[in-house]
């Protein structure tokens, strides 16, 4: 029997994913994966990509029972943050580094419970310099504010990972360091969402951390 892998998080993982068909799951890192693991691993795994555009940790709680428990993966990847902070430097409406954490342990704790036997892999959001994080005349302290807000959301990740005992696969300094080489949007064209070089960046960390389940 094949193990389900479920992929879940906000714009970066949905890329465009069918809603009606889940053959077709989106131009990014989960059909990467997807793809690779299909090759490498014939049958032996089912993914399901179930990101959605513009979610924050609480837009991906408020869906849990739907979108996590109900499907009864056997193995949860989740990446999330960047919207938790995007959303409020443009709408006021972002999520604050301490209920971020509160409602990321939350949603660990209550899919454990459901799911006792679930594996989980938790990535680390990231930001670059882009043209949807830089300053701008309405908004002059844009960039200082992604890279200020958006590490505390990856540290406070990585905590809740160490907590529920999930593998936690580091990306900020993958693409720090990719970036000097070539600039920011070679790997992200935005500054938020990822290239297919970006994609194929997240995709090999996250084999990577795959072997430690």
């Amino acid at each position: 029997m094949s193990q389900l892998i479920l992929f879940q998080g906000d714009s970066i993982t949905d890329v465009s994913r069918s809603r009606e068909n889940d053959v077709f799951s989106g131009h990014g890192y989960a059909t990467f994966i997807k793809g690779r693991l299909g090759y490498e691993a014939p049958g032996q795994y089912e993914c399901l990509n179930r990101g959605i555009s513009g979610n924050r940790i609480v837009d991906l709680y408020a869906r849990i029972k739907a979108d996590l428990i109900n499907l009864r993966p056997d193995i949860l990847s989740i990446l999330i943050g960047v919207n938790d902070v995007w959303h409020e430097i443009t709408r006021q409406n972002g999520v604050e580094a301490e209920r971020f954490e509160r409602v990321y342990d939350m949603l660990l704790d209550d899919i454990q419970a459901a799911l006792p036997n679930i594996r989980v892999m938790i990535l680390e959001p990231f930001v670059l310099p882009g043209h949807a994080t830089c300053n701008t005349e309405e908004i002059p302290d844009r960039l200082e504010t992604f890279q200020q807000e958006v590490p505390l959301r990856a540290a406070a990740a990585k905590r809740v990972a160490e907590k529920h005992g999930a593998v936690f696969i580091p990306l900020q300094r993958r693409f720090d360091e990719a970036s000097r080489v070539t600039g920011p949007a070679h790997w992200l064209h935005d500054g938020v969402h990822p290239t297919a070089a970006g994609h194929e960046l997240i995709t090999r960390a996250w084999l990577e951390a795959f072997k430690q389940l």
